[in-house]
């Protein structure tokens, strides 16, 4: 069982790994199915037909799972590597998360926010599998005034004490789920990805590698929740049209379903 640690706290070594881990099965072309997977389910998420990935109660265990897959692939190949979390309300663009050694920087505001250095950057690092017509990893800090969460945005949404509301999809109210997916309220998940900008704004969004740190954030803030408020909260039940009820399977695995994903414990925990 891993330990999930804030980035900020990595070892120079723990990054390392972490860096080879991630070019090894981009390499291999693992990598690349997982992007695959993301585009594929989030193309085929709708707030008026069936939604698994996104726009549903199911977002946090679907990526959960995805999460969980992504990090078992990287321990084939460095088992001493466990997926570490972004923590956007203390690291913003001066953190060292984007030092040309780790995540790396921002983008070229000349090159279509190409990112020009760091592991991820030019020919070790492109994009085969994507959503749009960039071959290359791009980034915008903050494109368009958008700024990351805050502490006081979080506490607000993890204050939220039911999981989900009706009609279960991105108008949904007084939900946790959509407070931090970000459909809602301060608007946590999705305007981090809207901040980081370019290739994290796409349905390709994991291309960037800071897609899997930030993910492994939203999935510490649901188990911060979790704690709060108990495992067994996950709504709808049964009989709901279009979104995955607690005992039914996430598409694409065809045998997990939310209640499988309510209790990480036995796979990680976070420091």
């Amino acid at each position: 069982m891993g330990v999930r640690k804030n980035q900020q706290n990595l070892t120079a070594t723990e990054k390392t790994n972490l860096v080879n881990a991630l070019l090894a099965i981009k390499q291999s072309g693992v990598y690349d199915t997982f992007v695959r997977q993301h585009i594929d389910r989030l193309n085929g998420d709708s707030d008026n037909g069936t939604r698994i990935g996104h726009r549903s109660p199911s977002f946090l265990p679907w990526h959960r799972k995805f999460l969980l897959d992504f990090e078992r692939a990287l321990q084939a190949v460095d088992p001493t590597v466990s997926l570490p979390y972004w923590d956007w309300t203390t690291a913003g663009a001066g953190s060292s998360l984007w030092a040309t050694d780790f995540m790396g920087p921002n983008g070229s505001p000349s090159q279509n926010g190409r990112v020009t250095s760091g592991p991820f950057a030019g020919s070790s690092w492109p994009l085969s599998v994507r959503s749009d017509s960039a071959g290359f990893l791009r980034r915008s800090f903050g494109s368009g005034g958008v700024s990351l969460p805050t502490a006081r945005d979080v506490r607000t949404v993890l204050d939220i004490r039911t999981y989900d509301t009706a009609p279960w999809n991105s108008t949904s109210a007084g939900s946790f789920r959509n407070g931090l997916e970000g459909f809602r309220g301060p608007n946590l998940h999705n305007r981090v990805h809207v901040w980081v900008n370019g290739t994290m704004a796409g349905a390709g969004s994991p291309n960037d590698p800071v897609f899997w740190l930030h993910h492994c954030h939203v999935d510490k803030l649901w188990s911060d929740w979790q704690i709060r408020n108990g495992r067994n909260t996950y709504i709808p039940v049964a009989g709901t049209a279009n979104v995955v009820d607690i005992d039914e399977v996430m598409q694409p695995w065809g045998d997990v379903t939310p209640r499988d994903m309510l209790d990480h414990s036995s796979h990680y925990t976070y420091e």
